[in-house]
Protein backbone atom coordinates (compact mmCIF):
# COMPACT_ATOMS: atom_id res chain seq x y z
CA UNK A 1 0.00 0.00 0.00
CA UNK A 2 1.57 3.36 -0.83
CA UNK A 3 1.88 6.31 2.22
CA UNK A 4 -0.59 7.86 3.03
CA UNK A 5 0.05 10.97 1.95
CA UNK A 6 0.59 9.30 -1.99
CA UNK A 7 -2.68 8.38 -2.51
CA UNK A 8 -4.39 10.46 -4.42
CA UNK A 9 -0.98 12.40 -6.30
CA UNK A 10 -2.28 12.31 -10.09
CA UNK A 11 1.37 11.70 -11.06
CA UNK A 12 0.68 7.79 -10.54
CA UNK A 13 -1.96 7.94 -12.98
CA UNK A 14 -0.06 7.74 -15.94
CA UNK A 15 2.36 5.17 -14.45
CA UNK A 16 -0.35 2.70 -13.57
CA UNK A 17 -2.48 2.85 -17.11
CA UNK A 18 1.16 2.83 -18.66
CA UNK A 19 1.42 -0.41 -17.00
CA UNK A 20 -2.50 -1.59 -17.85
CA UNK A 21 -2.89 -0.40 -21.64
CA UNK A 22 0.50 0.49 -22.45
CA UNK A 23 -0.11 0.38 -26.37
CA UNK A 24 -3.82 1.98 -25.64
CA UNK A 25 -4.29 6.09 -27.26
CA UNK A 26 -4.29 7.89 -25.01
CA UNK A 27 -4.53 11.14 -26.97
CA UNK A 28 -4.90 11.78 -30.80
CA UNK A 29 -4.57 15.42 -31.17
CA UNK A 30 -5.21 15.56 -34.89
CA UNK A 31 -4.07 12.16 -35.85
CA UNK A 32 -0.96 12.50 -34.24
CA UNK A 33 -1.27 9.32 -31.67
CA UNK A 34 0.25 8.90 -28.61
CA UNK A 35 -0.11 5.89 -26.41
CA UNK A 36 -0.40 5.67 -22.32
CA UNK A 37 2.82 4.28 -22.06
CA UNK A 38 4.30 7.13 -24.91
CA UNK A 39 2.53 9.58 -22.72
CA UNK A 40 3.98 8.26 -19.16
CA UNK A 41 7.18 8.03 -20.59
CA UNK A 42 7.84 11.87 -21.84
CA UNK A 43 6.08 12.37 -18.71
CA UNK A 44 8.42 10.74 -16.35
CA UNK A 45 11.31 11.85 -18.17
CA UNK A 46 10.38 15.93 -18.25
CA UNK A 47 9.93 15.54 -14.24
CA UNK A 48 13.18 14.06 -13.90
CA UNK A 49 14.73 16.54 -15.84
CA UNK A 50 13.03 19.68 -13.83
CA UNK A 51 13.88 18.41 -10.95
CA UNK A 52 17.51 17.89 -11.83
CA UNK A 53 17.73 21.32 -13.22
CA UNK A 54 17.23 22.37 -9.75
CA UNK A 55 13.01 22.81 -9.61
CA UNK A 56 11.59 21.87 -6.23
CA UNK A 57 8.11 21.62 -4.77
CA UNK A 58 5.83 24.28 -4.88
CA UNK A 59 8.03 25.75 -7.64
CA UNK A 60 5.00 27.09 -10.49
CA UNK A 61 5.81 26.92 -14.27
CA UNK A 62 3.47 29.08 -16.57
CA UNK A 63 1.88 28.18 -20.18
CA UNK A 64 1.07 29.77 -22.82
CA UNK A 65 -0.15 27.45 -25.50
CA UNK A 66 -3.41 26.18 -27.18
CA UNK A 67 -4.70 22.71 -25.84
CA UNK A 68 -1.79 20.37 -26.63
CA UNK A 69 -0.44 16.63 -26.12
CA UNK A 70 3.07 18.45 -25.69
CA UNK A 71 0.72 20.33 -22.67
CA UNK A 72 -0.49 17.02 -20.95
CA UNK A 73 2.65 15.48 -21.11
CA UNK A 74 3.98 19.06 -19.14
CA UNK A 75 0.92 18.92 -16.48
CA UNK A 76 2.01 14.90 -15.61
CA UNK A 77 5.51 15.85 -15.47
CA UNK A 78 4.44 18.41 -12.95
CA UNK A 79 2.11 15.67 -10.84
CA UNK A 80 5.15 13.56 -11.19
CA UNK A 81 7.59 15.93 -9.70
CA UNK A 82 5.64 18.05 -7.03
CA UNK A 83 5.36 21.62 -9.07
CA UNK A 84 2.32 23.62 -10.15
CA UNK A 85 0.99 24.28 -13.88
CA UNK A 86 -0.28 27.77 -14.10
CA UNK A 87 -1.57 27.45 -17.63
CA UNK A 88 -2.40 30.90 -18.51
CA UNK A 89 -4.89 32.03 -21.48
CA UNK A 90 -3.24 32.68 -24.60
CA UNK A 91 -6.67 35.37 -25.81
CA UNK A 92 -5.77 37.51 -22.79
CA UNK A 93 -4.39 41.06 -23.90
CA UNK A 94 -0.99 41.79 -23.30
CA UNK A 95 -1.22 43.57 -19.94
CA UNK A 96 -3.47 41.02 -18.81
CA UNK A 97 -0.99 38.27 -19.03
CA UNK A 98 1.86 40.44 -17.30
CA UNK A 99 -0.73 41.01 -14.79
CA UNK A 100 -0.83 37.19 -14.01
CA UNK A 101 2.52 36.42 -14.87
CA UNK A 102 3.86 39.03 -11.88
CA UNK A 103 0.86 37.38 -9.22
CA UNK A 104 2.04 34.17 -10.07
CA UNK A 105 5.37 34.42 -10.25
CA UNK A 106 6.77 31.14 -11.95
CA UNK A 107 10.28 29.70 -12.16
CA UNK A 108 9.87 29.17 -15.51
CA UNK A 109 7.72 29.73 -18.56
CA UNK A 110 6.62 27.43 -21.29
CA UNK A 111 5.66 28.70 -24.97
CA UNK A 112 3.89 27.04 -27.88
CA UNK A 113 6.09 28.36 -30.54
CA UNK A 114 2.97 30.40 -32.10
CA UNK A 115 2.55 32.27 -29.03
CA UNK A 116 6.29 33.68 -28.56
CA UNK A 117 5.45 36.86 -29.98
CA UNK A 118 2.59 37.72 -27.30
CA UNK A 119 5.04 35.99 -24.36
CA UNK A 120 7.55 38.10 -25.19
CA UNK A 121 5.30 41.18 -25.34
CA UNK A 122 3.78 40.24 -21.44
CA UNK A 123 7.17 39.32 -20.20
CA UNK A 124 8.38 42.61 -21.12
CA UNK A 125 6.21 43.87 -17.95
CA UNK A 126 8.04 41.05 -15.18
CA UNK A 127 11.12 41.76 -13.30
CA UNK A 128 13.22 39.82 -12.64
CA UNK A 129 11.83 37.80 -15.95
CA UNK A 130 11.48 34.24 -15.29
CA UNK A 131 13.41 31.46 -17.34
CA UNK A 132 11.65 30.84 -20.73
CA UNK A 133 11.85 28.07 -23.00
CA UNK A 134 9.82 26.59 -25.94
CA UNK A 135 6.95 23.84 -24.82
CA UNK A 136 7.62 19.92 -25.89
CA UNK A 137 9.83 17.72 -27.14
CA UNK A 138 11.90 20.34 -29.36
CA UNK A 139 11.98 22.44 -26.53
CA UNK A 140 12.02 21.93 -22.41
CA UNK A 141 11.81 18.34 -22.86
CA UNK A 142 15.17 18.36 -24.64
CA UNK A 143 16.68 21.05 -22.91
CA UNK A 144 15.28 22.55 -19.28
CA UNK A 145 16.74 26.20 -18.30
CA UNK A 146 17.55 26.68 -14.56
CA UNK A 147 15.07 28.12 -12.57
CA UNK A 148 14.91 32.02 -12.37
CA UNK A 149 12.61 32.54 -8.75
CA UNK A 150 10.99 35.85 -8.40
CA UNK A 151 10.27 34.36 -4.65
CA UNK A 152 12.49 34.94 -2.05
CA UNK A 153 12.29 31.35 -0.38
CA UNK A 154 13.85 28.42 -2.63
CA UNK A 155 11.76 25.45 -2.78
CA UNK A 156 12.10 22.74 0.42
CA UNK A 157 14.32 19.29 -0.68
CA UNK A 158 13.22 16.47 -2.03
CA UNK A 159 10.42 14.41 -0.73
CA UNK A 160 7.35 12.58 -2.48
CA UNK A 161 4.70 14.38 -3.96
CA UNK A 162 1.36 14.46 -0.94
CA UNK A 163 -2.08 15.28 -1.71
CA UNK A 164 -2.40 18.41 -0.48
CA UNK A 165 0.42 19.73 -2.39
CA UNK A 166 -0.80 22.28 -4.94
CA UNK A 167 -0.95 21.08 -8.52
CA UNK A 168 -2.86 23.22 -10.81
CA UNK A 169 -3.33 27.37 -10.32
CA UNK A 170 -6.10 28.30 -12.83
CA UNK A 171 -7.68 32.23 -12.96
CA UNK A 172 -10.82 33.34 -12.57
CA UNK A 173 -12.26 34.14 -15.84
CA UNK A 174 -12.73 38.03 -14.82
CA UNK A 175 -16.06 38.61 -14.48
CA UNK A 176 -14.61 39.61 -11.09
CA UNK A 177 -12.49 43.50 -10.74
CA UNK A 178 -9.29 41.09 -10.89
CA UNK A 179 -9.09 37.33 -11.93
CA UNK A 180 -7.76 35.36 -9.00
CA UNK A 181 -5.65 31.95 -8.90
CA UNK A 182 -7.68 29.26 -7.61
CA UNK A 183 -4.82 27.06 -6.30
CA UNK A 184 -6.24 23.41 -6.59
CA UNK A 185 -4.32 20.39 -5.09
CA UNK A 186 -3.80 16.42 -5.60
CA UNK A 187 -6.70 15.54 -4.14
CA UNK A 188 -8.87 18.74 -4.94
CA UNK A 189 -8.29 16.95 -8.83
CA UNK A 190 -8.32 12.94 -7.74
CA UNK A 191 -12.03 14.14 -5.46
CA UNK A 192 -13.16 16.08 -8.34
CA UNK A 193 -12.58 13.18 -11.00
CA UNK A 194 -13.82 10.90 -8.29
CA UNK A 195 -17.63 12.65 -8.27
CA UNK A 196 -18.10 13.08 -11.86
CA UNK A 197 -17.11 9.43 -12.37
CA UNK A 198 -19.76 8.96 -10.19
CA UNK A 199 -22.67 11.14 -11.62
CA UNK A 200 -21.52 10.42 -15.59
CA UNK A 201 -19.25 7.53 -15.73
CA UNK A 202 -16.55 7.35 -18.66
CA UNK A 203 -14.85 3.69 -19.27
CA UNK A 204 -11.86 2.46 -21.47
CA UNK A 205 -14.00 2.21 -24.23
CA UNK A 206 -15.25 5.72 -24.46
CA UNK A 207 -13.61 8.16 -26.71
CA UNK A 208 -13.54 11.79 -25.08
CA UNK A 209 -13.83 14.76 -27.95
CA UNK A 210 -11.66 17.62 -25.99
CA UNK A 211 -12.42 21.16 -26.77
CA UNK A 212 -12.65 23.19 -24.19
CA UNK A 213 -9.13 25.50 -23.39
CA UNK A 214 -6.95 24.14 -21.27
CA UNK A 215 -6.01 27.03 -19.18
CA UNK A 216 -9.88 26.75 -17.79
CA UNK A 217 -10.43 23.99 -15.22
CA UNK A 218 -13.14 22.49 -17.23
CA UNK A 219 -10.33 21.72 -19.62
CA UNK A 220 -8.62 19.09 -17.09
CA UNK A 221 -10.87 18.20 -14.93
CA UNK A 222 -14.35 17.39 -16.75
CA UNK A 223 -13.66 14.48 -19.06
CA UNK A 224 -9.83 14.76 -19.96
CA UNK A 225 -8.31 13.98 -16.49
CA UNK A 226 -11.11 11.11 -16.10
CA UNK A 227 -10.37 9.34 -19.16
CA UNK A 228 -6.62 9.04 -18.65
CA UNK A 229 -7.35 7.88 -14.83
CA UNK A 230 -9.76 5.17 -16.34
CA UNK A 231 -7.51 4.25 -19.61
CA UNK A 232 -10.19 6.45 -22.18
CA UNK A 233 -8.92 8.20 -25.11
CA UNK A 234 -9.16 11.75 -26.07
CA UNK A 235 -9.75 13.27 -29.01
CA UNK A 236 -7.92 17.16 -28.31
CA UNK A 237 -8.90 19.67 -30.37
CA UNK A 238 -6.09 22.93 -30.27
CA UNK A 239 -9.25 24.84 -29.99
CA UNK A 240 -13.04 25.13 -31.01
CA UNK A 241 -13.95 24.97 -34.52
CA UNK A 242 -17.70 23.15 -35.26
CA UNK A 243 -17.02 21.96 -38.48
CA UNK A 244 -13.80 19.98 -37.42
CA UNK A 245 -15.13 18.67 -34.43
CA UNK A 246 -18.38 17.36 -36.24
CA UNK A 247 -15.96 16.03 -38.40
CA UNK A 248 -14.02 14.48 -35.39
CA UNK A 249 -17.11 12.74 -33.74
CA UNK A 250 -17.41 10.77 -37.13
CA UNK A 251 -13.95 10.24 -37.67
CA UNK A 252 -12.80 8.98 -34.31
CA UNK A 253 -16.57 7.41 -33.27
CA UNK A 254 -16.49 9.90 -30.42
CA UNK A 255 -18.77 8.65 -27.17
CA UNK A 256 -18.94 12.24 -25.17
CA UNK A 257 -17.85 15.59 -24.96
CA UNK A 258 -18.31 18.40 -23.06
CA UNK A 259 -18.86 22.10 -23.73
CA UNK A 260 -20.69 25.34 -22.42
CA UNK A 261 -23.87 26.07 -24.61
CA UNK A 262 -22.45 28.29 -27.05
CA UNK A 263 -20.35 25.12 -28.54
CA UNK A 264 -23.99 23.42 -29.15
CA UNK A 265 -25.33 26.30 -30.25
CA UNK A 266 -22.35 26.56 -32.93
CA UNK A 267 -22.18 22.90 -33.49
CA UNK A 268 -26.16 23.13 -34.31
CA UNK A 269 -26.31 25.72 -36.67
CA UNK A 270 -23.50 24.39 -38.59
CA UNK A 271 -24.27 23.42 -42.23
CA UNK A 272 -23.33 19.92 -41.74
CA UNK A 273 -25.12 19.55 -38.01
CA UNK A 274 -28.38 17.85 -39.80
CA UNK A 275 -25.88 15.12 -41.63
CA UNK A 276 -23.31 15.03 -39.23
CA UNK A 277 -22.71 11.32 -38.79
CA UNK A 278 -23.36 11.02 -34.59
CA UNK A 279 -24.36 7.67 -33.84
CA UNK A 280 -21.50 7.06 -31.45
CA UNK A 281 -22.12 10.23 -29.59
CA UNK A 282 -24.51 9.07 -26.89
CA UNK A 283 -23.53 11.66 -23.87
CA UNK A 284 -22.81 14.87 -23.86
CA UNK A 285 -21.48 17.26 -21.09
CA UNK A 286 -22.87 20.71 -20.66
CA UNK A 287 -21.67 23.20 -18.12
CA UNK A 288 -21.33 27.50 -17.71
CA UNK A 289 -25.17 27.71 -18.39
CA UNK A 290 -28.19 26.27 -18.48
CA UNK A 291 -29.02 24.46 -21.86
CA UNK A 292 -32.01 26.90 -23.48
CA UNK A 293 -34.81 24.64 -24.02
CA UNK A 294 -34.98 24.73 -27.95
CA UNK A 295 -31.33 23.99 -28.11
CA UNK A 296 -31.68 21.05 -25.63
CA UNK A 297 -34.48 19.71 -27.49
CA UNK A 298 -32.63 19.94 -30.59
CA UNK A 299 -29.71 17.42 -29.74
CA UNK A 300 -32.21 15.09 -28.12
CA UNK A 301 -33.49 14.83 -31.75
CA UNK A 302 -30.03 13.76 -32.70
CA UNK A 303 -30.40 11.07 -29.95
CA UNK A 304 -27.61 12.56 -27.51
CA UNK A 305 -28.33 12.67 -24.19
CA UNK A 306 -27.08 15.86 -22.52
CA UNK A 307 -26.20 16.20 -18.33
CA UNK A 308 -26.13 19.55 -17.56
CA UNK A 309 -24.45 20.91 -14.52
CA UNK A 310 -23.15 23.56 -12.63
CA UNK A 311 -19.54 24.14 -10.77
CA UNK A 312 -16.87 26.94 -10.68
CA UNK A 313 -12.94 26.95 -10.47
CA UNK A 314 -12.93 27.21 -6.87
CA UNK A 315 -15.05 23.92 -6.37
CA UNK A 316 -12.48 22.06 -8.83
CA UNK A 317 -14.93 22.84 -10.45
CA UNK A 318 -17.95 19.69 -10.05
CA UNK A 319 -21.16 20.72 -7.92
CA UNK A 320 -24.53 20.09 -9.35
CA UNK A 321 -25.87 17.83 -12.36
CA UNK A 322 -28.96 17.43 -14.22
CA UNK A 323 -28.90 13.41 -15.29
CA UNK A 324 -30.42 13.50 -18.78
CA UNK A 325 -33.40 11.65 -17.86
CA UNK A 326 -34.42 14.45 -15.67
CA UNK A 327 -33.53 17.09 -18.20
CA UNK A 328 -37.48 17.26 -19.51
CA UNK A 329 -39.11 17.46 -16.09
CA UNK A 330 -36.79 19.65 -14.52
CA UNK A 331 -36.52 22.41 -17.30
CA UNK A 332 -34.14 25.15 -15.89
CA UNK A 333 -32.69 23.40 -13.41
CA UNK A 334 -28.62 22.55 -12.69
CA UNK A 335 -29.97 19.41 -10.56
CA UNK A 336 -28.85 17.93 -7.32
CA UNK A 337 -24.65 17.25 -5.89
CA UNK A 338 -22.58 15.65 -7.28
CA UNK A 339 -20.82 12.18 -5.26
CA UNK A 340 -18.43 13.84 -2.28
CA UNK A 341 -20.15 16.97 -2.49
CA UNK A 342 -21.95 18.96 0.50
CA UNK A 343 -24.22 21.65 -0.52
CA UNK A 344 -26.32 24.79 1.56
CA UNK A 345 -28.72 27.22 0.49
CA UNK A 346 -27.55 30.82 2.96
CA UNK A 347 -29.60 33.51 3.51
CA UNK A 348 -27.61 36.26 2.09
CA UNK A 349 -28.63 38.88 4.29
CA UNK A 350 -28.07 37.05 7.44
CA UNK A 351 -26.18 33.83 6.69
CA UNK A 352 -28.09 31.57 8.36
CA UNK A 353 -29.03 27.90 6.55
CA UNK A 354 -32.52 27.63 4.55
CA UNK A 355 -33.79 24.67 5.29
CA UNK A 356 -36.23 22.77 2.79
CA UNK A 357 -37.25 24.52 -0.53
CA UNK A 358 -35.79 28.31 -0.17
CA UNK A 359 -33.86 30.48 -2.15
CA UNK A 360 -30.36 32.23 -1.07
CA UNK A 361 -26.56 31.95 -1.33
CA UNK A 362 -25.34 28.31 -2.87
CA UNK A 363 -22.35 27.19 -0.03
CA UNK A 364 -20.55 24.13 -1.17
CA UNK A 365 -17.81 22.03 0.77
CA UNK A 366 -16.13 19.06 0.41
CA UNK A 367 -12.76 17.30 -0.28
CA UNK A 368 -12.46 18.98 -3.74
CA UNK A 369 -13.10 22.31 -2.95
CA UNK A 370 -9.83 24.67 -3.36
CA UNK A 371 -7.05 25.00 -1.08
CA UNK A 372 -7.04 29.17 -1.29
CA UNK A 373 -6.44 31.76 -4.29
CA UNK A 374 -2.50 32.33 -4.46
CA UNK A 375 -0.86 34.80 -2.47
CA UNK A 376 -4.32 36.49 -1.62
CA UNK A 377 -4.91 35.33 1.81
CA UNK A 378 -7.83 38.10 2.67
CA UNK A 379 -9.69 36.66 -0.42
CA UNK A 380 -9.38 33.19 0.60
CA UNK A 381 -10.79 34.41 4.10
CA UNK A 382 -13.80 35.94 2.55
CA UNK A 383 -14.62 32.92 0.32
CA UNK A 384 -14.62 29.68 2.61
CA UNK A 385 -15.88 31.21 6.47
CA UNK A 386 -16.65 28.08 8.60
CA UNK A 387 -15.60 25.49 6.16
CA UNK A 388 -18.51 26.32 3.66
CA UNK A 389 -17.26 28.22 -0.04
CA UNK A 390 -19.89 31.36 -0.99
CA UNK A 391 -20.17 30.86 -4.53
CA UNK A 392 -21.70 34.04 -4.75
CA UNK A 393 -24.40 32.86 -6.75
CA UNK A 394 -28.45 32.63 -6.05
CA UNK A 395 -30.18 29.85 -5.94
CA UNK A 396 -33.44 28.47 -5.73
CA UNK A 397 -34.37 24.69 -4.13
CA UNK A 398 -37.66 23.26 -4.89
CA UNK A 399 -39.27 20.34 -2.50
CA UNK A 400 -37.51 17.79 -4.40
CA UNK A 401 -33.94 19.06 -3.88
CA UNK A 402 -33.20 20.22 -7.50
CA UNK A 403 -31.09 23.43 -8.04
CA UNK A 404 -32.15 26.14 -10.26
CA UNK A 405 -29.61 29.44 -10.18
CA UNK A 406 -30.83 32.64 -10.31
CA UNK A 407 -28.27 35.57 -10.50
CA UNK A 408 -24.58 36.50 -9.27
CA UNK A 409 -25.14 37.91 -5.92
CA UNK A 410 -22.85 40.60 -7.06
CA UNK A 411 -24.97 41.45 -9.97
CA UNK A 412 -28.99 42.37 -8.07
CA UNK A 413 -29.69 45.82 -7.93
CA UNK A 414 -32.35 47.21 -5.78
CA UNK A 415 -35.06 49.49 -7.50
CA UNK A 416 -37.53 51.28 -4.69
CA UNK A 417 -36.77 48.19 -1.81
CA UNK A 418 -36.95 45.38 -4.94
CA UNK A 419 -34.19 42.89 -5.45
CA UNK A 420 -34.32 42.66 -9.29
CA UNK A 421 -32.09 39.82 -11.09
CA UNK A 422 -30.62 40.61 -14.39
CA UNK A 423 -30.43 37.51 -15.36
CA UNK A 424 -34.52 36.64 -15.21
CA UNK A 425 -34.52 40.52 -17.25
CA UNK A 426 -32.16 39.15 -19.86
CA UNK A 427 -34.12 36.12 -20.36
CA UNK A 428 -37.34 37.87 -20.82
CA UNK A 429 -35.54 39.98 -22.96
CA UNK A 430 -34.18 37.47 -25.75
CA UNK A 431 -37.17 36.46 -25.87
CA UNK A 432 -38.06 38.83 -28.24
CA UNK A 433 -36.98 37.49 -31.92
CA UNK A 434 -35.30 40.31 -33.07
CA UNK A 435 -33.04 40.15 -30.28
CA UNK A 436 -29.79 38.01 -30.41
CA UNK A 437 -28.34 38.74 -26.45
CA UNK A 438 -28.71 41.32 -23.91
CA UNK A 439 -27.24 42.34 -20.58
CA UNK A 440 -28.88 44.11 -17.71
CA UNK A 441 -27.21 46.40 -15.33
CA UNK A 442 -28.87 48.58 -12.27
CA UNK A 443 -27.98 52.73 -12.99
CA UNK A 444 -28.24 55.40 -10.50
CA UNK A 445 -32.35 56.82 -10.26
CA UNK A 446 -33.08 59.94 -8.16
CA UNK A 447 -36.35 58.44 -7.60
CA UNK A 448 -36.03 54.67 -7.59
CA UNK A 449 -32.46 53.97 -6.32
CA UNK A 450 -31.80 51.95 -9.06
CA UNK A 451 -33.04 51.17 -12.50
CA UNK A 452 -32.31 48.76 -15.12
CA UNK A 453 -30.28 49.77 -18.40
CA UNK A 454 -30.68 47.16 -20.88
CA UNK A 455 -27.78 46.45 -23.38
CA UNK A 456 -28.84 44.79 -26.12
CA UNK A 457 -27.89 43.27 -29.13
CA UNK A 458 -30.31 43.15 -32.38
CA UNK A 459 -30.19 40.22 -35.11
CA UNK A 460 -29.65 41.27 -38.59
CA UNK A 461 -31.75 42.86 -40.33
CA UNK A 462 -33.61 43.81 -37.20
CA UNK A 463 -35.26 47.34 -37.17
CA UNK A 464 -35.61 47.63 -32.89
CA UNK A 465 -36.16 50.82 -30.85
CA UNK A 466 -35.73 51.48 -27.20
CA UNK A 467 -39.21 51.60 -27.18
CA UNK A 468 -39.50 47.90 -28.69
CA UNK A 469 -37.54 46.75 -25.92
CA UNK A 470 -38.72 48.17 -23.55
CA UNK A 471 -42.82 47.28 -24.51
CA UNK A 472 -41.59 43.56 -25.05
CA UNK A 473 -39.90 43.07 -21.43
CA UNK A 474 -43.29 44.97 -19.90
CA UNK A 475 -45.16 41.93 -21.12
CA UNK A 476 -43.06 39.51 -19.39
CA UNK A 477 -42.37 41.38 -16.31
CA UNK A 478 -43.51 43.14 -13.51
CA UNK A 479 -43.02 47.55 -14.44
CA UNK A 480 -40.68 47.76 -12.16
CA UNK A 481 -38.61 45.05 -12.89
CA UNK A 482 -38.39 46.02 -17.15
CA UNK A 483 -35.78 48.56 -17.97
CA UNK A 484 -36.24 52.02 -17.78
CA UNK A 485 -33.29 52.87 -20.51
CA UNK A 486 -31.49 50.59 -23.81
CA UNK A 487 -28.34 50.81 -25.63
CA UNK A 488 -27.48 49.18 -28.84
CA UNK A 489 -24.29 47.36 -28.87
CA UNK A 490 -22.55 45.35 -31.31
CA UNK A 491 -21.53 42.65 -29.21
CA UNK A 492 -21.18 41.95 -25.22
CA UNK A 493 -17.79 41.75 -23.13
CA UNK A 494 -17.51 37.95 -22.78
CA UNK A 495 -14.88 35.65 -21.12
CA UNK A 496 -13.17 32.60 -22.77
CA UNK A 497 -15.92 30.59 -21.91
CA UNK A 498 -18.67 32.80 -23.43
CA UNK A 499 -19.66 33.89 -19.66
CA UNK A 500 -21.03 37.49 -19.82
CA UNK A 501 -18.28 39.89 -18.30
CA UNK A 502 -20.76 42.59 -16.95
CA UNK A 503 -18.23 44.25 -14.65
CA UNK A 504 -16.88 45.34 -18.55
CA UNK A 505 -20.10 47.28 -19.12
CA UNK A 506 -20.22 51.06 -19.02
CA UNK A 507 -22.90 52.48 -16.41
CA UNK A 508 -24.41 55.25 -17.61
CA UNK A 509 -24.17 58.14 -14.76
CA UNK A 510 -28.12 57.88 -14.70
CA UNK A 511 -31.19 56.52 -16.39
CA UNK A 512 -33.24 59.16 -18.82
CA UNK A 513 -36.82 59.05 -18.08
CA UNK A 514 -38.93 56.19 -19.30
CA UNK A 515 -40.24 56.22 -22.86
CA UNK A 516 -44.05 56.38 -23.46
CA UNK A 517 -44.40 52.59 -23.84
CA UNK A 518 -47.79 50.32 -24.42
CA UNK A 519 -49.34 49.07 -20.81
CA UNK A 520 -49.07 45.04 -20.70
CA UNK A 521 -51.99 43.69 -21.81
CA UNK A 522 -54.56 43.55 -18.74
CA UNK A 523 -57.14 40.83 -17.24
CA UNK A 524 -58.87 42.48 -15.39
CA UNK A 525 -61.79 44.84 -17.04
CA UNK A 526 -61.64 47.76 -14.70
CA UNK A 527 -57.81 47.92 -13.36
CA UNK A 528 -57.66 49.28 -9.49
CA UNK A 529 -56.33 52.78 -9.16
CA UNK A 530 -52.44 51.79 -7.46
CA UNK A 531 -52.58 52.26 -3.41
CA UNK A 532 -48.69 53.31 -3.70
CA UNK A 533 -46.10 54.69 -5.93
CA UNK A 534 -44.36 51.54 -6.08
CA UNK A 535 -47.60 50.03 -7.58
CA UNK A 536 -47.62 52.63 -10.50
CA UNK A 537 -44.29 50.92 -11.69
Amino acid sequence: MPPAADRHTLGRWTTDRARLTPAKVAVDERGRRTTYAQLDARATALAERLLRAGYGHGDRISTLTRNSTDHVVLFFACAKAGLVLVPLSWRLAGEELAYQLRHSRPALVLVQAPLAEAARAALAGTDPAPAVELLGADGVEAHVPHPVRTDLAAPAGPRPVADDDPLLVVYTSGTAKAPKGVVLTHANCFWTNLSLAGATGLTAEDVVLAVLPQFHVGGWNIQPLLAWWTGATVVLEPDFDPGRALAAVAAHRVTTMMGVPTNYQLLAEHPDFATADLSSLTHAVVGGATMPEALLRTWHARGVRVTQGYGLTEAGPNVLALPAGDAATHLGSVGKPYPHVEVAVADPTTGELVAGPGRGELLVRGPAVFAGYLRDPEATAAAVREGWLRTGDLVERDGDGYFRVVDRLTDMYISGGENISPAEVEAALTAHPDIAEAAVVGVPDARWGEVGHAYVVPRPGAALTAEDVIAHARTRLAAFKAPRSVGFVDELPRTALHKLRRGALGRPDAAPPPPAAPAAPLRLVTPPAPASAEEAR
